[in-house]
This record gives structure tokens, C-alpha cells and sequence, in this order.
């Protein structure tokens, strides 16, 4: 019941930026920590940066400086501006809403994010 849409991800030069959008439906949302993953192939998927219910907000050292996280509560939605990209950025995107004690975790689809040198 809850689906989460990602949007924003394209081929972008390094030092560009880019917006990443999280639309979430079918739930309370405002109560959830909301998240931003990527994983590139033949890597693990790695946590980039969270927000939590409150605005509490933690990043990956490899990103710090550079990206941001925020959401609108009333729009149900989760953004990741992006800055200074580097092609190490490169990579699906993942956005997860986490569970509570009532209701499991969710991940969207992905949105591809290209950065060519």
C-alpha cells in the first residue's frame, strides 16, 4: 500500500548538480525517518543520507559539504540536492522510508544518477 517515486536522477557533468525527489504514498509519512541510498554495480548499497521525524539529519563522510537532504511533510516528499558531483557519485538511488513498530520498511525503484568526467 505505501509506493515511493523517485525522480530527478539524469547524466550530469562533474562539478554539476542535480535535485532527487521521493514522492510517498499510502502513509502517515511525517512519523517515518526517510533516507537516501545508492549502490553501484558490483557494490553494496550505501546509506547517503537520513532524516529523521524531527529534521535530524545524518550524511556519509563522502558527501558532507556537498549534499543535502530535506522534506515537505505536507507533500509527502524527501529531496537530495546534490552538489559538486563527482563521477564517484555515480550510481542507482535508492529512497527508503522506514518502519515503525506498526508497519515495515519501503524502497522505491531507484533513479540512475550518471556524472561523467
Amino acid at each position: 500500500q505505501v509506493q515511493l517515486v523517485e525522480s530527478g536522477g539524469d547524466l550530469v557533468q562533474a562539478g554539476g548538480s542535480l535535485r532527487l525527489s521521493c514522492a510517498a504514498s499510502g502513509s502517515i509519512f511525517s512519523i517515518n525517518t526517510m533516507g537516501w541510498y545508492r549502490q553501484a554495480p558490483g557494490k553494496q548499497r550505501e546509506l547517503v543520507a537520513a532524516i529523521t521525524s524531527v529534521g535530524r539529519t545524518n550524511y556519509a563522510d563522502s558527501v558532507k559539504g556537498r549534499f543535502t537532504i530535506s522534506r515537505d511533510n505536507p507533500k509527502k516528499t524527501v529531496y537530495l540536492q546534490m552538489n559538486s558531483l563527482k563521477p564517484e557519485d555515480t550510481a542507482v538511488y535508492y529512497c527508503r522510508l522506514s518502519g515503525t513498530y506498526y508497519s515495515r520498511d519501503y524502497w522505491g525503484q531507484g533513479t540512475q544518477v550518471t556524472v561523467s568526467s
